[in-house]
């Protein structure tokens, strides 16, 4: 019989999506009205600003796209590349290997540069790049590879593209809230990301920014943009600043109370906080799976603090021991992805998720499961590195 579906609580701890607030849960929960109401059109301006905030921007085209991260992606490419261009992409784990997909999707030619999965976008690889495309009119990157936890330069590679008279496209789904992103001082074009990441919103929703140079190649399209919803000079028209609204569609309306919500969050606790928050948590979480004999995957210096790449000891059973974790401590952590598939977990310390309780569960958790798999661990080793770092 067809029943009403009541979740477990799940402490998550994975790649995204992350813990929820429950202030956020709460706002989801609160009437709706139309999508073109007064007052509803008046959260949507505050939505703009808050976003702007987070993006550490002023564009004018700051918007969370109805649809989630993958759609912000092919926002970004469908309405910046035409047929014939001629796109740089870095791919160093899985998703720039989808920004290739959109690329020649759209027509255009990729010139991929590859760099080892856990290693950073080379700069020097980029520059040779450009050296040998000058036709080049675009330079596309991963900020935060979620499936490797690692960390590229945004702006050195924004300062890349700019002097080779190219923009730049920037994957920050990962990294928008959990790390510095200074979409306006690093110069980049244009940007996109998810809310089920570190902002820790449901998921559903992707906030896009577009530097005015991007907007000035959007207004100068020879031909339509190829996604009638993702045509961002449509969608403006319903998010633009006027008082007068165009419809294009029926946005999201609790949805984005909850992005709302979980952006005032952010801005309450501030971006710096919020970054020195995620950057402590992983430094006690590394200590302790140091303290457990475990190995981090990506040198560190390249590390997101909000994903930490785990490689997997010889001998244990990937599956069995995240299906222990869910089973005994309702706890979710990512396997790896691609070339990382079988080798690496992917521990996630985002938004919500970042803390001192999570922090012990998943060390506790961890050691318990390996030692149901015979690895010989001392939990209480690593309880105690953990909390020197908080306490220090």
């Amino acid at each position: 019989m067809t029943q009403s579906f009541f979740p477990p609580h799940r402490v998550l701890m994975g790649p995204g999506p992350s813990d929820v607030s429950p202030r956020v849960l709460g706002a989801l929960g609160r009437p709706t009205i139309g999508h073109l109401d007064p007052l509803f059109v008046n959260l949507m301006d505050d939505v703009k600003g808050l976003l702007q905030y987070a993006f550490q921007t002023d564009n004018a085209l700051t918007l969370p796209i109805s649809a989630p991260g993958s759609a912000g992606m092919e926002a970004c490419f469908v309405n910046l590349v035409s047929p014939g261009d001629t796109v740089i992409v870095c791919r160093n784990g899985v998703f720039g290997g989808r920004m290739q997909e959109n690329v020649e999707r759209c027509g255009a030619t990729a010139i991929m540069v590859e760099d080892d999965w856990g290693q950073p976008v080379s700069l020097d690889k980029v520059a040779a790049a450009f050296s040998a495309h000058p036709e080049a009119s675009l330079l596309a990157f991963v900020h935060a590879e979620t499936s490797t936890g690692a960390r590229s330069d945004v702006a050195a590679l924004c300062a890349l593209a700019r002097k080779h008279g190219a923009l730049s496209i920037v994957d920050s789904v990962t990294g928008l809230g959990g790390i510095e992103l200074q979409v306006d001082a690093w110069g980049a074009d244009a940007v996109y990301s998810g809310t089920q990441k570190c902002l820790s919103c449901i998921p559903g929703l992707s906030p896009v920014t577009f530097s005015p140079r991007a907007v000035e190649r959007i207004q100068n399209r020879s031909h339509k943009v190829q996604s009638w919803f993702l045509d961002m000079q449509l969608v403006m028209g319903y998010w633009g600043g006027s008082s007068k609204r165009a419809y294009h569609h029926t946005a999201p309306i609790n949805l984005l109370y909850a992005l709302h919500e979980a952006l005032l969050m952010l801005r309450e606790e501030g971006l710096e906080a919020a970054h020195a928050r995620h950057r402590l948590h992983h430094q006690a979480l590394v200590a302790g799976l140091g303290a457990l004999g475990l190995e981090m995957a990506v040198a560190a210096e390249h590390r997101l603090p909000q994903l930490n790449a785990v490689r997997i000891p010889e001998g244990i059973d990937d599956t069995r021991l995240r299906q222990t974790l869910l089973q005994d401590f309702n706890l979710e952590i990512g396997a790896g992805l691609g070339a990382l598939a079988g080798k690496t977990w992917r521990i996630g310390l985002m938004g919500q998720a970042c803390n001192r309780s999570n922090v012990i569960l998943c060390l506790t958790a961890l050691s318990t499961a390996l030692q149901q798999q015979g690895l010989a661990t001392d939990t209480g080793a690593a309880l105690v590195a953990a909390d020197a770092v908080l306490q220090a």
